[in-house]
């Protein structure tokens, strides 16, 4: 059983980032299935985005306790759609015969120092046609103060996420998103260099930014942006 603690200090923060939320699961949410886990669930704020009318069984994996604490109230609450439930650990803590048609890593996978070996730890969860859906920062050159002080240990790229993909699985697609978003990222790496930034800057970023990239990344092909999702699917 997990007893990590997340050092992070941005859920709150990015709790406000809503139209960013909306969209990247414009973006995945065609590729999910009934039954899902979410690995690294933190406060819920992702999983009430993503929880959609087609989910039977949604299972929030949090190896913080004080974390899945929250989502236990949240879910007490009605904060949290009824389909959801709640557990304490990380995969491996999971049985081995507790399949799932997805499998979310929404900004988590980055805080895995063993990232290749906890993708194919989760692929093994997964039931025929599943997809595994992987949501994390782009470009190792944007690694910023920030990057460090919640705990990743890189930023990915298409090759880098390709690479750590599950063996005998194949990659639906990958791409990125918020291209407009990656000149602030830029100018905090050059300019700022902000190890957190500030709920009046994550609410400009949401509501004027990421509507401009909605847009531009459809122009650019999702060949330009500050993150990155990878699909795989089980054959």
């Amino acid at each position: 059983m997990s007893n990590l603690k997340y050092i992070g200090q941005e859920l709150d923060i990015f709790a406000h980032a809503i139209h960013w939320k909306q969209y990247f699961s414009s973006i995945i949410l065609p590729y999910s299935g009934p039954r899902v886990l979410e690995v690294g669930a933190g406060i819920g704020t992702t999983t009430a985005m993503l929880c959609s009318t087609v989910v039977q069984d949604w299972l929030c994996l949090e190896p913080d306790a004080g974390l899945k604490q929250i989502l236990d109230q949240k879910l007490t609450d009605g904060g949290l759609p009824a389909c959801c439930r709640s557990q304490l650990g990380i995969v491996n803590d999971l049985r081995d015969d507790e399949l799932f048609d997805t499998i979310f890593y929404i900004d988590v996978l980055e805080h895995i120092e063993d990232d290749r070996g906890e993708a194919q730890a989760a692929a093994s969860h997964l039931n025929p046609n599943g997809t595994l859906i992987i949501l994390s920062p782009s470009h190792q050159w944007l690694f910023t103060p920030f990057d460090k002080a919640v705990g990743h240990y890189r930023r990915y790229s298409r090759t880098t996420l390709a690479a750590i993909g599950p063996a005998g699985y194949t990659l639906e697609k990958i791409v990125y998103l918020d291209s407009a978003g990656m000149l602030l990222s830029l100018a905090n790496r050059l300019l700022l260099q902000q190890s957190m930034p500030t709920v009046g800057q994550i609410v400009f970023w949401d509501r004027w930014v990421v509507p401009i990239s909605v847009v531009l990344d459809r122009v650019l092909g999702y060949r330009v942006g500050k993150s990155i999702v990878g699909i795989w699917r089980r054959t």
